[in-house]
């Protein structure tokens, strides 16, 4: 629960301002699998797979959700990702059949922050389609805040329909924010952290944040990530930063040396990608105000 809020978690659910592209044609999972850190061509149908789409040098480009249905790749992303994300792709389009529509415009997207949807099954697989209401949605397990939960994805012309039929108290991304920092999940686009490695923010296996296949074969930026499995020496990691009213996305340094970059502030605490080195409970500056950082001893949800 996050301090101050005296709502239960499994009425809170929270709009996410997102993008999103949907993939179709015969090469769809192949294509899309080529490009994508995570597994897709192993995943069933239905299923939700994190993400992260890389550059030659294995650093983050853009973050996603890639969802395989029977007759589609649906892509969720942050807002404004979706179309920096077509255009990559568009660009590695050759005799591959694969078309790509921006559906960002026409689909919304809410977190409920526990798994307490009509129609959706707890123990069932990670991505499932059922109606809620009047409305059909798309539905993936996101852990979010701590608590698994769930992500619906809507046509935005359904939208009461949607709000009406899960009833609860909407909560603003700040109280969700704050939340996830608590809990150590990293918002790779939020906290600023694409340009980096994906072990460095955690995104390795047994990480807060998994998105990452060592055995899947060839995409853009694994010759990277094969090198780091073998040698495991990325000299950044994740951490957790406490300190009052710390600033978003600012250069960390310890002894006159920039040691990282943090990501938001929330409620006390901030997420950085940091030197290795640096012990629990170090005194760092972020920029000009003080912090202590709060190693994270995470396994993979």
């Amino acid at each position: 629960m996050v301090v101050g809020v005296s709502r239960t978690l499994t009425d809170m659910w929270t709009s996410l301002p997102s993008s999103s592209l949907r993939v179709t044609g015969a090469d769809r999972v192949d294509f899309v699998h080529g490009q994508m850190t995570g597994d897709l061509r192993g995943a069933p149908t239905p299923s939700m797979v994190p993400c992260a789409f890389l550059n030659v040098r294995g650093q983050i480009e853009q973050f996603a959700r890639a969802y395989r249905r029977e007759q589609d790749i649906y892509l969720h992303l942050d807002a404004g990702q979706a179309a920096m994300l077509a255009a990559r792709l568009r660009r590695y389009i050759i005799f591959d059949q694969v078309e790509l529509e921006d559906t960002s415009d026409t689909l919304r997207t809410v977190h409920v922050w526990e798994q307490a949807v009509p129609g959706w099954q707890p123990e069932g697989p990670a991505a499932q389609s059922f109606d809620l209401g009047a409305a059909a949605v798309l539905a993936g397990r996101v852990n979010r805040s701590g608590t698994p939960g769930v992500d619906l994805h809507y046509l935005a012309r359904q939208e009461e329909d949607v709000l009406n039929a899960l009833g609860g108290q909407k909560t603003s991304p700040d109280e969700l924010d704050a939340a996830r920092v608590r809990a150590g999940i990293p918002d790779i686009v939020g906290d600023g952290f694409t340009g980096v490695l994906p072990q460095e923010v955690g995104l390795d296996l047994g990480g807060p944040l998994p998105a990452i296949s060592y055995r899947k074969g060839c995409y853009v930026g694994q010759e990277i990530m094969a090198r780091l499995e073998a040698r495991g020496n990325t000299r950044y990691h994740l951490v957790r930063l406490a300190g009052t009213d710390l600033p978003d996305h600012t250069e960390v340094s310890a002894g006159g040396k920039v040691v990282g970059q943090s990501g938001r502030h929330a409620m006390g605490l901030s997420l950085a990608r940091l030197r290795k080195e640096l012990p629990d409970g170090a005194e760092v500056q972020v920029g000009e105000r003080p912090a202590t950082v709060q190693l994270l001893t995470l396994t993979a949800p």
